[in-house]
């Protein structure tokens, strides 16, 4: 009974986390933009849970975006278990997720484009005692002109968020960042200049799952501090029609990415999630130039570089 209780503890406080969460970017995010607000878009999931869709578009500074919460939970399926390779001899009777993930695409070229997401899973055995569960999530950014001050401020603010949780955990996860969010098909062509990325953190015990719990709430409390600094500082830059064609270039490969190699979203398509949720990440703009090339020694060359070949920020 009292690690039922426990279990229910952690979980409300999880959900209590993201809610507040989701409020406080929200609320900033709106404050910043001036014009656009959030719409709220509450859904019932039909196999059990729901969620709250939050979503900005057409604004002064985000020409559109999202800041969604989902609690959901249900059976585990045969292609639940494809996913998550859960061994078919398992005794996994049910499943609980609950997550905040966001993207937010800005108007203008010179602001990057950023997502983030935090999240929590466990699997239940046939009498709903746990057999498994973890945490993940991160966050990176997307720039489509670099400004290395910005990339350092990014990753510095991260960094500093994690340390106190270990000091080589940024450098581990700042390298499954780089490797992950990167179009194999591109020849390794990274989306952007990455941040810190992890998934199945598993708690060995209750001590330890109180502390990455609180290594969850650091690194989602960081987030406005590692982006709106960037947004404050580049959001009024003068652009034109080379740098809108270059945006939505840079966007079709974050589309590329998001489609084909995104476990987050090949998991939401294939386990009949929500479709409208699960592509609100999608840009409303994009671009696909045949064989484009930026002009040698440009600023899109140096964005270019940069994806082509992981840096240290730090």
């Amino acid at each position: 009974m009292q690690a039922a209780a426990q279990k229910h503890l952690l979980k409300n406080h999880w959900i209590s986390f993201i809610t507040d969460l989701q409020n406080k970017i929200c609320k900033v995010l709106e404050t910043e933009d001036g014009k656009a607000v959030f719409i709220s878009d509450k859904w019932e999931r039909p196999g059990g849970g729901g969620g709250d869709t939050r979503v900005i578009a057409n604004g002064n500074v985000f020409e559109k975006g999202g800041v969604n919460t989902s609690v959901v939970y249900g059976e585990v399926t045969n292609t639940m278990r494809t996913q998550l390779k859960i061994p078919p001899s398992g005794v996994q009777g049910a499943w609980f997720a609950c997550g905040l993930s966001l993207v937010i695409h800005p108007l203008n070229p010179y602001v990057p484009t950023v997502h983030a997401n935090w999240r929590y899973f466990e699997l239940y055995d046939e009498k709903e005692k746990i057999v498994d569960r973890w945490f993940g999530g991160g966050a990176d950014l997307t720039p489509y002109y670099l400004f290395e001050e910005d990339a350092r401020h990014f990753h510095q603010t991260l960094k500093n968020a994690i340390d106190p949780f270990g000091d080589d955990l940024y450098f581990k996860y700042k390298k499954n960042c780089d490797a992950y969010f990167s179009n194999t098909h591109r020849n390794n062509e990274m989306r952007g200049i990455g941040g810190v990325f992890y998934d199945y953190l598993r708690p060995i015990n209750d001590e330890d799952t109180e502390r990455l719990f609180r290594f969850q709430e650091a690194s989602g409390n960081a987030f406005l501090n590692a982006y709106l600094p960037i947004v404050n500082k580049r959001k009024h830059f003068p652009y034109g029609e080379r740098e809108i064609e270059w945006q939505e270039i840079r966007r079709g490969r974050y589309v590329e990415f998001n489609l084909i190699h995104d476990r987050g979203t090949i998991f939401g398509l294939k386990t009949n999630g929500r479709t409208e949720s699960i592509l609100m990440s999608l840009p409303p703009r994009a671009r696909w130039a045949y064989n484009y090339q930026p002009k040698a020694g440009s600023e899109e060359e140096k964005l270019l570089q940069v994806c082509l070949q992981p840096k240290e920020w730090i």
